[in-house]
């Protein structure tokens, strides 16, 4: 078996990922929002609404 992560490993790797999920989310988005949804601590979900502008 492989060697077992540290919690400290394993928040840093899910912080990484967390990280880029938002700027991907962040990246092409021109009006609208990004939401993050926190539940005990931790971030348990991402939205992205996006609004489109009719002018």
């Amino acid at each position: 078996m492989g060697s077992m992560e540290t919690t400290s490993e394993q928040s840093g790797k899910l912080s990484r990922d967390l990280e880029q999920r938002i700027r991907l989310a962040l990246r092409d988005l021109r009006y609208g929002t990004v939401t993050l949804v926190v539940q005990d601590g931790k971030v348990i979900q991402l939205d992205k609404n996006e609004k489109i502008r009719i002018q």
